[in-house]
């Protein structure tokens, strides 16, 4: 969503609540340029923020009443959606676990700020959102940020951009119940144009490295499978699970902490436990690509990460096993099209995967993609190019 739709955004909260609102904020959903599954054991991720935005009409409220109203966003519908009225909650009565619908949300980042101590005593909110919901571009996160931006600037918080990712974080996984890492909250936050953010997740330490494909004659294409997934259902929290067990086993506070010289030598001290070889063997050597990935960026040889992107998806498919046919079909289809490199990205289960190519390539390869799709009697995928762009903001 552009900026320009900021206004579009403040008249219809004028609609709903009968005053303009106090300010109108952005926050983008993200892609996962590489490491995944990483952030929740450790580990380094690198995401870059799409053009793609959640945006919300913000104005307090001193009478601790939170009133909701979401104009697109997947799950709102009657009287909680676009088309039906506006939520109304109390802060004083926003629990854990107590919501089950987009709602928990914004309300989340709210109980978590008073959580924290901070004196947040109410506030209407009207949202709109371009970033695909279900496809892994984290709109949860987007949806999660802008308010929680929002809400620092009103209240005068002085919170910086990782500290509002952290409590958007505790939101999702308490409020919400989603066990996720800190990557898509912190990308959301942080993320600046033409860069992918280089985050090291146990001290959320961070490096801006340039990407730009279009400089070097590439296009980074999103290919959206249209095939849903849901972070809070069990395949996700098992596999953070097996991660656990794994560095209990191998003796590590983190799998962050098992060298990949010394993957093999850890691999036989877990002996038969198979599926956390599996998991042990993507995370550690995952974190070894976003490596070699950062420093082939900083190189300039942007076509050199190709290579990296399908070696990551080949873990991805065969050792944390969170693939899924159509991403499969992506990956495979584009790379014999004549892509550079291509992985799944997100959570996994679905959603959509990356494909790295050249300009002149783009439109066969795209064609490529949609043939082999209605071929296997598949929905046909959505493909757009990714435009590394601007964190959180306010835009009005």
């Amino acid at each position: 969503m552009s900026e320009a739709a900021a206004g579009t955004v403040a008249e219809r909260f004028r609609e709903l609540y009968g005053a303009d609102p106090e300010g109108v904020w952005a926050a983008p959903g993200r892609v996962n340029l590489i490491g995944e599954h990483t952030d929740y054991n450790d580990g380094f991720v690198m995401p870059f923020a799409l053009p793609h935005t959640t945006v919300a009409a913000v104005s307090r409220r001193t009478d601790g009443v939170l009133r909701l109203h979401s104009q697109d966003i997947a799950g709102a519908t009657g009287a909680a959606g676009g088309t039906g009225g506006v939520v109304e909650l109390r802060v004083a009565d926003l629990t854990p676990a107590s919501d089950r619908e987009w709602t928990a949300y914004p309300a989340g980042v709210v109980w978590a700020l008073r959580a924290a101590g901070h004196e947040v005593t109410g506030a209407d909110v009207h949202l709109a959102s371009t970033v695909p919901v279900g496809a892994g571009l984290s709109s949860s996160a987007a949806l999660e940020v802008v308010v929680a931006l929002a809400l620092n600037d009103l209240y005068e918080l002085g919170l910086k951009g990782w500290q509002l990712a952290r409590l958007c974080q505790r939101a999702e996984n308490v409020y919400v119940g989603a066990p996720t890492g800190i990557m898509d909250q912190t990308a959301s936050a942080c993320c600046q144009d033409g860069h992918a953010l280089f985050l090291d997740t146990r001290d959320l330490s961070q490096r801006q490295v340039p990407f730009d494909p279009t400089a070097h004659g590439l296009r980074l294409l999103v290919v959206d499978t249209r095939v849903q997934h849901a972070h809070s259902g069990g395949e996700y929290g098992r596999r953070r699970a097996g991660c656990e067990k794994g560095a209990a086993l191998l003796g590590v506070d983190a799998l962050r902490d098992v060298a990949f010289e010394e993957l093999e030598a850890a691999l036989e001290r877990l002996g038969d436990e198979e599926e956390v070889r599996r998991l042990v063997r993507h995370v550690v050597t995952e974190n070894h690509r976003v490596e070699r990935v950062v420093s082939l960026l900083q190189a300039g040889e942007t076509h050199a990460i190709g290579p990296v992107l399908t070696e990551g998806h080949a873990s991805l498919r065969d050792d944390f096993r969170i693939s899924c046919p159509e991403l499969d079909l992506v990956v495979d289809t584009a790379n014999a099209a004549g892509a550079l490199g291509a992985r799944m990205t997100g959570g996994g289960f679905g959603g959509c995967a990356i494909v790295l190519v050249r300009e002149a390539d783009v439109e066969a390869l795209t064609k490529a993609v949609q043939d082999a799709f209605a071929a296997a009697g598949r929905t046909a995928p959505r493909v757009f190019t990714a435009v590394p762009s601007a964190g959180a903001r306010r835009i009005g």
